[in-house]
């Protein structure tokens, strides 16, 4: 017995109660051999290697898993594999949800983007760009588009439906694309490179155009969020700066300078406050009118605050760090109200669906983790 693979070899094994045996190997074939034989009797390709197989009662139902971070559920008398559920099989990079439905989000991650649908563990879309690595990523407002930001120094903007590639920013930024977000009227694309530059592209029904470089920040843009009324946006980056634009006159408007590598920032919907973090582990409120800081809060011990994003009322936000730990926030109170425990590496992302409703939590490990935001202060 031996799996038709060349240079693989079994990396899984299961005996089912009759004496057949259920055999993986290296290059992602599952097999169900003969007991007295050893002839494969049925056999299905999967991809990547199959890593690991459990048995569901007297093993007429089992479960398979693969190296591409994908478990299959089997019948043993068709053989025909199922896609159980589905993850990333390095860092994700980014999530971002779909405005105002709270249906559809997506993440990203080195090759690959994939859309889930919110009620869902298993992806409905996967865009592959083989060899590159997305960094962040946003969905337009009116649904019709993921845009995307490429370590190749692209911008991709794809359709979320059917993941085909709507248009292509080339040479956006030549150290690669860092950061993006897209306006509320989907008129323009706001992108951040590795050299600090801010870019402010408008599209146009048959291509893009290129309106303003914006270039204060000496160091890579990290985080780019855009005030309701499309007429600022505001970019923290590693320089230790964040920066408010004008979006009209393309001049900057107010600049924080701190000794910390801004890693993610927030507007208030309701006050003209921003809401920063980064390595330092700690969150500053800042007044947008003057650039003052109002209040400064502890929020880890050790590592850095790296993802954070704010309820639209405003009342709460949210942080996910190093310390792998989901924090929900009284805004005013400036207190923890409840942390979730579920991450086995560094929180990368984190974003809350426009009804509040679900909180998406995504980490260096591959895990997208998703939970019932609460409502209520803990007690």
């Amino acid at each position: 017995m031996s799996p038709s693979c060349s240079g693989q070899s079994v990396s899984a094994l299961r005996t089912l109660k009759g004496g057949h045996l259920l055999v993986g190997s290296g290059c992602g074939k599952l097999m169900l051999c003969s007991a007295s034989s050893f002839q494969a009797l049925k056999e299905a390709q999967l991809e990547k290697a199959v890593t690991s197989i459990a048995l569901s009662g007297e093993g007429q139902q089992f479960f398979v898993g693969t190296d591409a971070a994908q478990m299959y559920g089997f019948r043993s008398e068709d053989f025909r594999a199922e896609l159980i559920s589905s993850s990333h099989r390095s860092a994700v990079k980014d999530v971002a949800i779909c405005f105002g439905t709270s249906e559809l989000f997506a993440t990203c991650s080195e090759e690959d983007i994939r859309v889930w649908h919110i009620d869902k563990p298993k992806e409905l879309l996967r865009i592959t760009v083989p060899n590159m690595t997305c960094n962040a990523l946003d969905f337009m407002s009116d649904g019709h588009s993921i845009i995307s930001a490429w370590n190749d120094g692209k911008v991709r903007v794809f359709a979320p439906e059917s993941g085909r590639l709507v248009l292509i920013i080339h040479d956006a930024h030549n150290t690669g694309v860092t950061a993006i977000a897209g306006t509320r009227n989907c008129k323009r694309i706001i992108s951040g490179g590795g050299k600090g530059m801010v870019r402010v592209w408008e599209l146009q029904p048959k291509g893009h155009r290129l309106l303003e470089t914006m270039k204060e920040h000496r160091g890579a843009v990290t985080c780019i969020k855009i005030k309701s009324d499309d007429k600022e946006c505001v970019s923290a980056s590693s320089d230790g700066a964040c920066i408010i634009w004008d979006l009209v006159r393309f001049v900057s408007l107010k600049m924080v300078i701190t000794t910390r590598l801004f890693r993610a920032v927030c507007y208030h919907p309701d006050i003209y406050q921003i809401i920063t973090s980064g390595t330092d582990r700690k969150l500053v409120y800042w007044d947008a009118y003057d650039g003052t800081a109002i209040r400064e809060l502890e929020g880890l011990l050790t590592g850095s605050i790296n993802a954070m994003d704010i309820s639209q009322s405003g009342t709460h936000f949210v942080t996910g760090g190093d310390d792998k730990l989901v924090k929900v926030w009284d805004y005013m109170e400036g207190a923890v109200t409840h942390v979730g425990m579920a991450h086995g590496g560094s929180i990368t992302g984190i974003k809350l669906c426009s009804n509040s409703s679900t909180l998406i939590s995504t980490s260096a490990d591959g895990a997208v983790v998703l939970w019932r935001f609460p409502h209520s202060p803990a007690s």
